[in-house]
């Protein structure tokens, strides 16, 4: 029993960041490298042109990960962008959990996305066209924006900066950003700094690993130290997530950007922006190993059939994803996400849940306007319950479809 116990544990440290946190890492770096060279000029043209707000907010949702969708919820309360937009955003949002999704089951995920993509789409016009008694929530969300600066950023618990000077990031208490380290100590600050550097190696074994995993069928790799690949596989799985935990839990307050899932204009250098995705990924990776974990070890401890019991609900199976959609944060999503990569829950459940999450991209909305932020969960969660049980009707519960 205890060899099983540290058995699943040690290859779900490895795995984890192989097969997920790897990714998660280049599509972090490419979304936030975007976001730097652009200097915050792509929210400019999108205050510009509101016709198509809806469709860049479910394009935004559906990045892999919330930082897309991070970025567009303190849009609304500074008046840049409709509450359309914003429901079009979170119903397209994928959450981290898209990065299991996407690395173990590549097929069920893309038509997973892009059934929740048309799903936003046409739920967002349909907000901002039809209106759907969302007035009262954009008067009420009004109320806030003038103290908004000229350069986009709410400061100092709500007030204006001084000179109305333009600011990238967010420093309110509401929806904030803390950049700067929030503790001083030279032997832990270097420390943290040789942590990031060597995180991002592994990152970078481990992206390799991934990729050469991915190509040859997703075999089974065994725990093994060396200089073959089934030892890289390890070295750079196990040594990514131990760095992963200690950026978290300790690095992030020498380096920054301990504040993750937050909204951002732009970054201010190169350096800047891989610490960002560093720390983000740190995040997700924490995540995932807790959601392997809540998985695995009741499967294999306890002889539990989760397959069987999914299938036994029928359609109460689609309907529990659209309401495990309706829990704030990624964490949830991703031990979903997880179950359906093992083949225990339907495809129809993985879709309802994949339009109704909002993963982090809620907790700005709640900070700033509750009432917002619920009117908008049921409003992802309706269409979500329509195609998860429509789905389910037409296709069968199609367990296991996509998965590698």
């Amino acid at each position: 029993m205890l060899d099983a116990v540290v058995d699943i544990f040690v290859a779900s440290v490895r795995d984890g960041f192989v097969q997920v946190s790897a990714f998660v890492a280049v599509t972090v770096l490419l979304f936030s490298y975007v976001q730097y060279r652009t200097d915050g000029r792509l929210i400019q043209k999108l205050r510009e042109h509101e016709r198509a707000q809806p469709f860049v907010g479910a394009l935004m949702g559906l990045t892999p990960g919330c930082g897309g969708a991070i970025v567009m919820m303190p849009l609304y309360v500074r008046g840049t962008v409709s509450f359309g937009t914003v429901v079009a955003t979170l119903i397209a949002t994928a959450g981290d959990s898209a990065f299991v999704i996407l690395a173990l089951a590549p097929e069920a995920g893309l038509y997973a996305y892009a059934i929740a993509f048309v799903a936003a789409v046409v739920s967002g016009y349909a907000v901002d066209t039809i209106g759907l008694g969302v007035d009262r929530i954009d008067r009420a969300v009004s109320r806030l924006r003038p103290t908004v600066t000229d350069g986009g950023a709410v400061a100092n618990g709500g007030l204006p900066t001084p000179g109305g000077s333009k600011v990238h990031h967010y420093e309110a208490a509401e929806c904030c950003e803390v950049d700067a380290p929030t503790r001083e100590s030279p032997l832990l600050t270097r420390l943290s700094e040789v942590a990031l550097g060597l995180w991002w190696v592994a990152a970078a074994g481990a992206l390799v690993a991934g990729v050469l995993y991915l190509a040859r069928g997703a075999p089974d790799v065994p725990i093994r130290l060396g200089l073959d690949y089934a030892g890289a596989f390890t070295v750079f799985g196990i040594t990514g997530t131990a760095l992963s935990f200690y950026l978290y839990f300790v690095g992030r307050r020498y380096v920054g950007h301990g504040h993750v899932g937050r909204g951002r204009d732009t970054f201010d250098n190169v350096t800047e922006t891989l610490t960002h995705a560093a720390m983000e990924t740190s995040f997700v990776t924490v995540w995932v190993l807790a959601a392997y974990l809540l998985y695995e070890y009741p499967v294999a401890l306890l002889n539990l059939d989760v397959a069987a019991v999914a299938a036994a609900a029928g359609l109460l199976a689609p309907i529990a994803g659209a309401v495990v959609g309706l829990i704030p944060g990624c964490g949830p999503q991703i031990v979903l996400a997880t179950a359906y990569s093992q083949g225990a829950i339907p495809f129809s459940a993985l879709t309802a849940n994949a339009i109704s999450q909002d993963g982090d991209a809620l907790f700005p909305l709640i900070a700033i306007d509750k009432k917002a932020a619920v009117v908008a969960s049921v409003y992802t969660t309706i269409p979500a319950l329509l195609v998860g049980v429509g789905l389910h009707l037409l296709f069968g519960p199609m367990f296991g479809f996509g998965v590698l």
